[in-house]
């Protein structure tokens, strides 16, 4: 008569899982449950309000975005991990947004996509996983699926979503990316992070175009990232000053959050700066080549705004830089490029030089390394 298996230490695994994590090059992991009723019905009224814009691929899968059981049959726990994405040496970001004359790219897209990246360094988690409780039903997320990545993160102990709704980790600020490994093993799941932004409201003040509406409230059409990346068609006039020289993204409420003095390093060597992005001239960027595009950002989250969305987003950001004969000259070369989307931003550029001073910027950086080292 053959006897049963002896039980599963589950506990002692979650703790294997979470340092296998770290050697993996991952700064954290947690583990979550499914639970996420509340945020589901955040989600809804979010949708209602229609502040996700053109994102449609939001409103789409049902309540898929918010069950991780149906997303995933099988699934009852979530194992989130973050990892870190700012590399030492990256260009002051208060110094590249007072540089008029620079283009600002959001810190998190200056090298590698980390889609890739975090999907292979996940599946070699659940490889090791695999090697110590054999089969088991599993599935890696990075953005690749509807998941609620920053709730399950706060369930699973890795941080709090702040009024900007952005993770925040009391360790380690919020320059981090997020992953999941929806699982069915029985793992004993970790506490909720408590919310630590109190009465502060900078990342609301800071906001060029007033997109958080009110503590934890994001109308994203409002949203330079998602003017810059998300929007496929051409930016609402209003909103073009508002942008000053970001065009790839923003990062201010990330910026002027207190808890980013404790934001770590990334210790991927692949996320450095390419092609001295975290600070290049407007007017050098205005003259690549789609080839030239697609060469330099082959890898890269920039692919994503496509070329003639690189071209309106620089054009933007020409229109508010000082007025100068380079400038203006580069603005006159696009100014009858085929698409009519580039054309008109350029032309909105070249009005705002004949029309009125050139918009000054106006940042309020601090001195500690949440408030402007980035």
């Amino acid at each position: 008569m053959s006897s049963s298996p002896p039980p599963r230490d589950y506990a002692a695994l979650a703790r294997d899982i979470k340092r296998w994590a770290l050697e993996l090059g991952f700064a954290d992991a947690g583990v979550a449950d499914t639970d996420l009723t509340e945020d589901e019905l955040h989600l809804k009224r979010w949708l209602d309000d229609g502040h996700h814009g053109e994102m449609d691929y939001m409103a789409r899968h049902g309540d898929k975005r918010s069950r991780p059981q149906e997303l995933e049959p099988g699934t009852i726990r979530v194992v989130s991990v973050r990892m870190d994405y700012v590399p030492p040496g990256t260009r002051n970001a208060w110094d590249v947004l007072g540089d008029a004359e620079a283009g600002y790219v959001a810190r998190y897209a200056l090298g590698r996509d980390y889609h890739k990246l975090m999907r292979n360094r996940l599946q070699k988690l659940a490889e090791r996983i695999h090697e110590q409780v054999g089969d088991f039903g599993y599935r890696a997320y990075v953005d690749s699926a509807p998941v609620l990545e920053k709730a399950l993160a706060r369930n699973a102990g890795l941080g709090w979503i702040g009024k900007h709704t952005v993770l925040i980790n009391r360790r380690a600020g919020s320059y981090f990316f997020l992953g999941e490994l929806y699982t069915d093993l029985p793992l004993p799941v970790d506490k909720p992070a408590s919310a630590h932004c109190g009465s502060c409201r900078r990342c609301i003040d800071i906001c060029p175009t007033q997109a958080i509406v009110g503590p934890y409230r994001l109308d994203a059409r409002r949203c330079i990232s998602y003017l810059t990346i998300e929007l496929k068609t051409s930016i609402p006039e209003e909103l073009r000053a508002p942008m000053g020289n970001r065009i790839f993204g923003c990062d201010d409420c990330q910026l002027i959050c207190p808890w980013n003095k404790f934001a770590q390093d990334a210790s991927e060597p692949d996320f450095a700066p390419r092609h001295s992005l975290d600070g290049a001239k407007l007017v050098e960027l205005f003259g690549w080549s789609e080839q030239e595009f697609l060469k330099r950002t082959e890898g890269m989250a920039i692919r994503r705004t496509g070329f003639e969305g690189w071209l309106r987003n620089i054009a933007v950001g020409l229109g508010n830089a000082p007025s100068s004969a380079e400038v203006i000259a580069s603005l006159r070369a696009r100014a009858d490029y085929p698409s009519e989307m580039v054309r008109e931003h350029v032309a909105w550029a070249l009005r705002r030089h004949e029309q009125k001073p050139p918009l000054t910027l106006t940042l309020s950086p601090g001195k500690s390394r949440g408030e402007g080292t980035y």
